[in-house]
C-alpha cells in the first residue's frame, strides 16, 4: 500500500514517447512541475496532453512545449503562451480547444468508467457540426478538421454527444498527500488536479506534504487513493517554487 517513490525522475520512468498524459493545475496554480522537468530531463517526446491550459511563463507544460516534445494538446485556454499559439499557426502542433467544462467533465466521466455523455454545451457551433481547425498546413489553411458529434434531443433541448478522455498517465500536484495516495488539494488547485487524476490509467502525484496513513481526516480526503499509484514527496524548496502569473497589489 506504500506507493510513494523517492524521486521524480523514478517516478515518470517508465512515460514512454507518444504516451498521453493528463495533466493537472489551472493558470500555474497547481501544476506538477517537478514532474514535468522530470519528463523533461528524459528526453520524452511526441506526448498528447490533456491539461486545462499549455503552461505559462517557461513554466509547467511550457517547458515541454517549447522543447518541440508535445504532439498534440486537448484543452481549453491558450492563453498569452505565444509559442504555443505559434507552433499551433504552423502546423507543428495538433490542437483540440473544447469548452472548459466540457473538458472537465469528459476527464472525470473517464475516471468514472462512463464512456460518453450528453451536453448542451458547443450545440449550434463547431464544437457540434465539426469543422474546427486540429491542424493548420502552415500556408493559413487547415489540415485537419474537427469531425461532427452526434446531436440528440432530450426534454426539447439539443445536447451533443462527448466521449469520456482516459490517458496512459496523469501528473498531478497536491497540497498534501499520504502513503496510500489520498490527495488533499489547496484551493485553485482543486479545479482540475482531481479531475486529471481520475482519468489517468496510471497516476502519479507530487505532494507538498507527505502525511502517514490515517493523519489526514476522511472528510477532508479530495481523492481517494485509489485513482493514485505514485506518491513523490517534494522538498521544502519544491514544495515553495510557486509562481504568480499576473501579480496584482491593492493599496
Amino acid at each position: 500500500m506504500d506507493k510513494v517513490v523517492s524521486t521524480a525522475r523514478e517516478a515518470v520512468a517508465d512515460v514512454p514517447g507518444g504516451a498521453s498524459l493528463a495533466v493537472g493545475g489551472f493558470g500555474l496554480s497547481g501544476v506538477p512541475d517537478v514532474l514535468i522537468r522530470a519528463l523533461y530531463e528524459r528526453g520524452v517526446g511526441a506526448l498528447s496532453v490533456v491539461s486545462n491550459n499549455c503552461g505559462a511563463m517557461e513554466s509547467g507544460l511550457a517547458v515541454l512545449l517549447a522543447a518541440g516534445r508535445i504532439a498534440r494538446v486537448t484543452g481549453s485556454y491558450i492563453g498569452a503562451n505565444k509559442e504555443f499559439a505559434r507552433q499551433y499557426l504552423a502546423g507543428e502542433l495538433e490542437v483540440e480547444l473544447i469548452p472548459q467544462g466540457t473538458l472537465a467533465e469528459r476527464l472525470r466521466a473517464g475516471g468514472a468508467g462512463i464512456p460518453a455523455f450528453y451536453t448542451p454545451a458547443g450545440v449550434g457551433t463547431q464544437v457540434a457540426d465539426g469543422g474546427l481547425p486540429w491542424r493548420h498546413d502552415g500556408e493559413g489553411g487547415v489540415a485537419l478538421a474537427s469531425p461532427p458529434k452526434e446531436v440528440r434531443e432530450f426534454d426539447g433541448v439539443e445536447h451533443v454527444l462527448e466521449r469520456a478522455i482516459r490517458t496512459d498517465f496523469a501528473l498531478v500536484r497536491a497540497a498534501k498527500g499520504d502513503r496510500h495516495g489520498n490527495l488533499v488539494f489547496h484551493r485553485s488547485a482543486r479545479n482540475f488536479n482531481p479531475l486529471a487524476a481520475m482519468a489517468g490509467k496510471v497516476t502519479i502525484a507530487e505532494v507538498e506534504a507527505l502525511a502517514e496513513p490515517g493523519e489526514i481526516d476522511p472528510d477532508a480526503v479530495h481523492l481517494p487513493g485509489v485513482f493514485v499509484q505514485r506518491v513523490v514527496p517534494l522538498t521544502p524548496e519544491q514544495a515553495a517554487d510557486k509562481r504568480i502569473e499576473r501579480r496584482t497589489v491593492s493599496g
